[in-house]
C-alpha cells in the first residue's frame, strides 16, 4: 500500500467514494413502511413521493375580509352570510360579495379578498380599495400540483418535511431499514484500561443522531490476528463496522491491513487535518461496509462528520456556515491540505481555540492539528473553519457550527 501524499484523496473525492458506498448498500437494502406520526423523521426514503392532488385543493382566503371578483366595480352587494374554513362556499353572482374568514374556500367566481381594514359597509353595500386578482387569495395548486414529485429516494426526511406530507394527505412512507453499526476501539492501552475509550461513545451518539442504531462492541489489543478476527465478527453481525485507532502507518497500526485482507479498501487517508488517516472499505464476503477512524478524539470527530457522515444521512451538499471575523493570525503547516480549525464564537468574533491567545494554548502562530486533535478541551469549540491557507486577524471566515453536522 502506498503511503505518499500523492495517494491521498481530497475531501470531495473521499465523500464521492462514501456516497458510492451508500448507493451500493441502498440498492439491495430492505424497506419498511413508517407512519409520519411514528418515527418517519430522520429516516431515508426508499421510494419517491408524488403529490396525489393539488395543494391547496381550492382557492382560499389568506385574510379575514370579503370575497370578491376584482373585476367588479364598487359598490358590491353584501350577502347575509359568512364563509368559514370548514364550509362549502356559496355561489356569488356578478356584483355580489360575501364575508370570508382566513383559510376559508373562495366562492367559484371570487378571485380576491378585500381585507376588513380596507372595507366599508353601509346599507348592505361594500366599497373599498382597488384590488388585483389574486390579492390575499391562495390559489389552487399554487403550492403543489397533482403528480409533482416532491421527494426522491435516498432523501432523509426532516421534521419539517412532515408538514408537507400531512398536507398532501400522505400518512405512511416507505423508508430504508436503519443501518446497524458496530463500534470497535483498537489499541492495547485502551484494551488494558490504561487509557479510556473516548471515541466510541461519541461516534455512537453521532450514528444515532444520524438516524441509525449503534452498538459499542468493546476493544481489541494491538494484535493483527485478533484485530482482523474481531472486525470480521462484527461485519457478520452489523451492516457497518466503525473502528477507532490503528489507522496510521506505525508498526502496530493493523486496522487498514485487516480491512485490505477482508475486503476492498476504497481509500486510506484524506487531505484534511486533523483526521487525515481515515479509511473506508467494502467487505463483500460479510455484506458490510467498514470505516476506520483515527483514534485522537477531536480528529475522529472532525473526519467522521466531514467524510463519513454522508454515508448515514445521504447528503453531501455543502454544509451551512456562519460568517464571522477571526481574532488571531493562524498559520498552516504543510500546504495541500484542508485544515479544520476549531473556533469559539462571541457574536461575530471567531477565536481559534488552541491558539496561544485562547483559553486552550496548544499552539502559537501555526495551527498544530496533531496536538489539538488529542485535546479534549477543544470540544468546547462552537464550530470550525475549513481553510487551505493562513488565516489573518480581522479576516472574514465561514464557520461550520457543530450543531449542523451532529
Amino acid at each position: 500500500m502506498s503511503h505518499d501524499h500523492e495517494s491521498m484523496l481530497c475531501r470531495a473525492d473521499a465523500v464521492e467514494e462514501v456516497t458510492d458506498l451508500l448507493e451500493r448498500e441502498l440498492s439491495t437494502r430492505g424497506t419498511v413502511e413508517m407512519s409520519i406520526e411514528d418515527g418517519a423523521a430522520g429516516r431515508t426514503l426508499a421510494e419517491p413521493v408524488t403529490a396525489p392532488r393539488d395543494v391547496p385543493a381550492h382557492d382560499h382566503a389568506t385574510m379575514d375580509g370579503f370575497a370578491v371578483d376584482a373585476r367588479d366595480p364598487y359598490p358590491l352587494t353584501v350577502r347575509d352570510e359568512e364563509i368559514f374554513p370548514e364550509d362549502q362556499p356559496p355561489a356569488i353572482a356578478a356584483g355580489e360579495t360575501v364575508r370570508i374568514a382566513t383559510g376559508a374556500p373562495l366562492p367559484e367566481r371570487a378571485n380576491a379578498v378585500l381585507k376588513v381594514e380596507e372595507a366599508t359597509v353601509e346599507g348592505g353595500e361594500l366599497t373599498g380599495s382597488t384590488l388585483e386578482p389574486g390579492t390575499y387569495a391562495y390559489e389552487r395548486g399554487s403550492n403543489v400540483s397533482a403528480g409533482e414529485t416532491l421527494f426522491r429516494p435516498g432523501e432523509r426526511l426532516s421534521a419539517k418535511d412532515l408538514i408537507l406530507l400531512r398536507d398532501l394527505g400522505i400518512e405512511r412512507v416507505a423508508v430504508y431499514e436503519r443501518f446497524s453499526v458496530g463500534l470497535l476501539a483498537t489499541g492495547s492501552e485502551i484494551h488494558e484500561g490504561v487509557t479510556p475509550d473516548l471515541d466510541s461513545p461519541m461516534l455512537a451518539a453521532l450514528v444515532r443522531s444520524w438516524g441509525h442504531s449503534a452498538t459499542i462492541a468493546g476493544t481489541v489489543p494491538d494484535e493483527y490476528d485478533r484485530t482482523e478476527q474481531r472486525i470480521a465478527e462484527l461485519a457478520d453481525e452489523h451492516d457497518v463496522v466503525i473502528t477507532t485507532g490503528g489507522t496510521s502507518v506505525g508498526e502496530k497500526d493493523y486496522v487498514v491491513r485487516a480491512l485490505e485482507s477482508l475486503g476492498e479498501l476504497r481509500f486510506h487517508r484524506v487531505r484534511i487535518r486533523p483526521g487525515k488517516p481515515i479509511a473506508a472499505a467494502r467487505l463483500p464476503d460479510h455484506d458490510a461496509v467498514a470505516f476506520a477512524v483515527p483514534g485522537k478524539p477531536v480528529g475522529a470527530h472532525t473526519v467522521a462528520t466531514l467524510v463519513m457522515r454522508p454515508f448515514f444521512v445521504g447528503d453531501a451538499d455543502p454544509l451551512p456556515t456562519r460568517v464571522a471575523t477571526v481574532t488571531s493570525d493562524v498559520g498552516i503547516g504543510t500546504p495541500g491540505f484542508e485544515y479544520a480549525v476549531p473556533v469559539t464564537l462571541d457574536g461575530e468574533r471567531a477565536t481559534p481555540l488552541g491558539h496561544v491567545d485562547s483559553p486552550l494554548q496548544v499552539y502559537d502562530e501555526t495551527f498544530d492539528p496533531s496536538v489539538l486533535s488529542s485535546s479534549t478541551r477543544a470540544t468546547r469549540a462552537d464550530g470550525f473553519v475549513i481553510t487551505e491557507s493562513d488565516l489573518s486577524a480581522g479576516e472574514s471566515v465561514r464557520v461550520i457550527p457543530y450543531h449542523v453536522i451532529e
